[in-house]
């Protein structure tokens, strides 16, 4: 017995070293392990259910931001086809229209100076742009041959004088002869006759003297009336012709000088036709120049031609406007504005509105966001702006600068900016 105890107590070592001596496990019955049952904790299903609500959120977020950037893609696409315009509204006319006519600047008196004798220029004591009082001297000449011939005219009369003194006495001593029969009717007829011929023997001397004083009166040069002297063609020493006033062109009559009255203007404007019988004498009108902007000179309608210049088909007309301060000159360019009534208002655009097309004149209207290409008809044509005789309304939106391309039903976008209230 003690024998079997001993070997049984080291049987179980020597299978802890061989493997193939250690006792093997009993396996699980698989019938009872699908029995038993699984078991999942709180925490995990709270992940899942997490997990799942993002795919869900990304796939519903993905599908929505799609569609707004479709959406935004199709507005902008359809923005961008769509023509972004400026519109106006057509303004109204008064019932008081302005035509604005060039017109041209002339001294109310503008007269040459010239010499009446013949001589070389002494002095001058005006020059140009010198103002000048009517009668004052201006030039001395010299004439030595006219003084020459002054005093040969003034030796003439005396002499004519002394015959007629010896003739008239002759005369009257053969009428007292004739009395007492001492001679003839005769000799008496021919003293008589002979007194009478030296009496228009001293008249012709004396009308030769008066004439040549006149010439030499012309040495001293005065001004004709108040002015501004304008042109001096002529120095000291000059030889003068008479009517001429240099000696190196006798083919041309040349001034001394030029006086031009400024204190009041005479304005020369051609009126076209169809205005012609809307201008009247008296009317007034205003100038307007470059040179002084924002500033007006008031005149009036002097008075104008009657009659329509074939070649222009324009009424000449006269207006005098007063220039004490001299401010305006002497051949200036100017606008001259008239005051024209009319009977009814007029609708006016800006030039920059029409659409020039073969069919005719067109204007761009939008009508619910779409074009409309309406034809009208021009009443006057004021340069920036243009009347409109048929064809607007005052509440059409015109448009502004419209493309070449504009066609009718094109849509359009208003810019809201680009709205200009007239």
């Amino acid at each position: 017995m003690p024998t079997d105890i001993n070997a049984e107590m080291t049987t179980p070592s020597a299978s802890y070293h061989n493997p193939e001596l250690r006792p093997i496990a009993p396996h699980p019955d698989p019938a009872h392990a699908l029995d038993a049952p699984t078991r999942t904790s709180p925490g995990a299903w709270i992940a899942v259910i997490a997990i799942a609500a993002l795919i869900v959120i990304g796939i519903v977020w993905g599908i929505v931001s799609r569609s707004a950037d479709e959406h935004h893609l199709a507005q902008t696409t359809s923005a961008n086809a769509e023509l972004t315009v400026k519109v106006t509204h057509p303004s109204v006319t008064g019932s008081n229209a302005e035509i604005a006519l060039p017109g041209n600047t002339q001294a109310f008196d503008d007269t040459p100076i010239y010499a009446r004798t013949n001589g070389y220029l002494k002095q001058f004591y005006v020059d140009i742009g010198q103002h000048v009082s009517k009668g004052e001297l201006m030039a001395v000449i010299e004439t030595p041959e006219v003084d020459q011939q002054l005093q040969v005219a003034q030796a003439d009369l005396k002499s004519a004088q002394a015959d007629l003194s010896l003739a008239e006495v002759t005369s009257q001593r053969y009428q007292n002869l004739l009395k007492s029969d001492s001679v003839s009717q005769q000799e008496t007829d021919v003293a008589t006759s002979s007194a009478a011929a030296k009496r228009a023997a001293v008249e012709a001397a004396e009308a030769n003297v008066r004439r040549l004083q006149q010439l030499q009166s012309f040495e001293r040069i005065y001004a004709p009336f108040s002015g501004v002297v304008t042109a001096r063609n002529t120095d000291i020493g000059d030889l003068i012709n008479a009517g001429t006033g240099d000696a190196s062109t006798p083919d041309q009559h040349k001034d001394l000088f030029r006086i031009a009255a400024t204190g009041k203007l005479r304005v020369f404007v051609p009126v076209p036709e169809v205005y012609a019988p809307d201008i009247h004498d008296g009317d007034t009108a205003t100038l307007t120049l470059d040179e002084y902007p924002g500033q007006e000179f008031v005149g009036h309608v002097a008075r104008n031609s009657n009659s329509i210049d074939m070649a222009s088909r324009t009424l000449n007309v006269e207006v005098d406007v007063d220039n004490p301060k001299g401010k305006l000159l002497p051949g200036a360019y100017v606008f001259v504005h008239f005051k024209l009534p009319q009977a009814q208002d007029k609708l006016s655009i800006p030039a920059n509105a029409l659409l020039f097309r073969s069919e005719g004149l067109r204007v761009g209207i939008v009508r619910n966001g779409h074009v409309h290409l309406q034809p009208i008809t021009i009443a006057k044509d004021n340069g920036a702006t243009l009347e409109i005789g048929s064809g607007l309304q005052r509440d059409d939106q015109i448009i502004l600068d419209p493309p070449d391309s504009l066609a009718e039903g094109q849509p359009v976008r208003i810019n809201p900016n680009g709205v200009v209230v007239r």
